[in-house]
């Protein structure tokens, strides 16, 4: 059962400004749940669920602390954001997660500037978890990371990558001497430029990376298109994982 408040306060969470004021945000359906209860990364401070999800999940259950609501299916939809909601309904707290810049010296790291679509932004997120890419650092005009169409499309990737946000000057001051790789339509072939460990930057969707970050690279490279291709070019997610495919074989499986 949940209250006529609950609902009300559950759906206020459905705002940016009102997860930011409360510190709290929203994760939605059984696999995504499941995963934050398992990975502990997040505080979890309530979760409402059907009976089914409870008797399902009963063991696992048993050994959190957070206060466990059971829900009807109807009760659910009220506080979902989903067309169709998956039986259980987490409010977990914001964490603030804070730059690792021992990773500059041998590993890869992604800065977004300004990715604007909630979708890209968890597709990148599961992108560099694919890749072994351990932070993802954000402009701080990009969408929220708490934004929970970012949630879902990033499968649970969050878990396990650090998502940053920081402006590109003060990120600077964190990665001297390493190369700063841009993704743009005139650059060097990614395929035949030799890659090395250093900073990725991925460009708004519309507009590609803004002046001030772009002055800072020290090698654009670009995913070559087949001759007469009529598209202007490719969507922020989808370069991303072209790039961090080539990078990853490069750096790990090149002979």
């Amino acid at each position: 059962m949940i209250s006529k408040n609950q609902i009300k306060y559950i759906q206020s969470l459905h705002s940016k400004k009102n997860r930011e004021e409360e510190g709290l945000f929203i994760v939605e359906g059984i696999k995504l749940v499941t995963e934050f209860i398992q990975h502990q990364k997040f505080d979890i401070t309530e979760l409402f669920a059907t009976a089914d999800y409870i008797h399902a999940h009963s063991i696992l259950l048993s050994n959190t602390s957070f206060k466990c609501s059971e829900v009807t299916t109807d009760e659910l939809k009220k506080i979902s954001l989903l067309t169709n909601p998956n039986q259980v309904l987490a409010v977990a707290k914001i964490t603030v997660a804070k730059l690792n810049a021992d990773l500059f010296k041998n590993t890869t790291s992604l800065f977004l500037d300004d990715i604007r679509d909630p979708g890209n932004l968890g597709t990148i997120i599961r992108i560099a978890d694919w890749f072994g890419i351990k932070q993802v650092i954000c402009s701080p005009t990009s969408t929220e990371v708490y934004n929970p169409k970012t949630l879902q499309a990033s499968m649970g990737a969050i878990l396990r990558v650090e998502v940053i946000s920081m402006p590109f000057s003060e990120l600077l001051n964190h990665a001297d001497n390493i190369p700063v790789y841009g993704a743009l339509l005139e650059g060097s072939n990614v395929y035949t430029t030799s890659l090395k460990h250093g900073l990725i930057i991925i460009g708004n969707e519309a507009n590609g990376i803004s002046t001030e970050v772009l002055k800072h690279i020290t090698d654009p490279i670009t995913i070559p298109a087949a001759a007469g291709n009529g598209s202007e070019s490719l969507n922020a997610a989808n370069a991303c994982a072209i790039i961090c495919s080539e990078f990853h074989r490069q750096l790990h499986y090149r002979s």
